[in-house]
């Protein structure tokens, strides 16, 4: 098991026990890429450095930094700093950052997603904090609430709400960071422009059968990410000097008035036959791509150290 990312007391009023959070999401993605110059093929490298040698000398590289030079720095005035070593950080006296203290309890239905940031597990410390997990654990399921307080990790204090997990048989609890109100954006900002329009009772009913004929139980082991899958196919491409499949996506008719009512109507009645058809059909190669391509080639760029090539300095 991976190292917690956060450990320590759960407190509701004059109950505690331990646990330990662990981060319930990683990047799959396999795909990396690095910036490298498109002259010599190197792997371009950031170095940190005074910005007083850049401005005195802006041609000229300047002296990279310790990694133990650098600290965090407030600009309470234009050009002037204070600065703030880790340690005073760590030595901050913040509650939250050792306990997570339960101010309130709220139905699930509350916490809409526009709110919900980063999920996490959230596990008893060890055996002997199991009970009294367990216990808070079947409560919220009972009740169906979640648990509301603040933790403080990453450099600030969060909002952070705990629900037991669905799979009973698995008996955990899952933990979520939420986002502050002044955060979010005021949705009557983008909303308000929106044009009143009355709603057809008769577009409305074949909307909802369109809605009723493809709803289904949430897999979410059907969704891939199709766009890592692409970036691939054009690597493997680019390594085999093959022209890449590319596909030609019609672009819309301006000034075309579709019929609602139709629309809705031949969704509802050919849809799955319509949606058979497509599934059917394989990407459009574009045949002046194709050949462009075939014609140009496609050239990997090779770096100036494998060449045998450098830049002198």
């Amino acid at each position: 098991m991976a190292r917690p990312y956060w450990s320590g007391q759960v407190q509701i009023s004059l109950v505690s026990f331990g646990v330990k959070l662990f981060v319930a999401t990683e990047a799959k993605s396999e795909i990396r890429f690095h910036q490298i110059s498109r002259k010599t093929g190197e792997r371009v490298r950031h170095q940190k450095v005074a910005a007083s040698q850049l401005e005195d000398n802006p041609t000229e590289a300047g002296e990279a930094l310790e990694k133990s030079d650098i600290v965090k720095g407030y600009e309470y005035r234009k050009g002037e700093y204070v600065t703030i070593e880790p340690k005073e950080l760590e030595e901050l006296r913040i509650p939250s950052k050792h306990s997570i203290e339960v101010s309130q309890f709220v139905d699930l239905d509350e916490l809409t997603p526009e709110y919900m940031e980063k999920p996490y597990f959230i596990v008893p410390e060890d055996d002997v904090q199991a009970e009294a997990y367990a216990v808070v654990r079947a409560a919220l399921k009972k009740t169906k609430k979640a648990a509301l307080g603040k933790i403080a990790f990453g450099g600030r204090e969060h909002v952070f709400a705990i629900a037991a997990d669905e799979n009973d048989k698995l008996g955990g609890m899952m933990g979520y960071t939420m986002r502050y109100q002044e955060e979010l954006r005021n949705p009557a900002d983008y909303f308000k422009d929106i044009k009143k329009v009355a709603v057809n009772e008769d577009s409305l009913q074949l909307a909802m059968e369109l809605i009723k004929r493809k709803a289904s139980k949430f897999d979410p082991s059907k969704f891939k990410d199709q766009y890592e899958a692409a970036v691939r196919e054009l690597v493997e491409a680019k390594i085999q000097h093959v022209p890449v499949p590319t596909e030609e996506v019609e672009a819309p008719r301006r000034g075309q008035v579709i019929n609602l009512m139709d629309a809705l109507r031949k969704s509802v009645v050919g849809g799955d036959a319509a949606e058979s058809q497509t599934a059917k059909k394989k990407p459009a190669t574009s045949a002046k791509a194709t050949a462009s391509k075939e014609k140009k080639g496609i050239s990997l760029v090779k770096s100036a150290k494998s060449s045998g090539k450098r830049k002198s300095a």
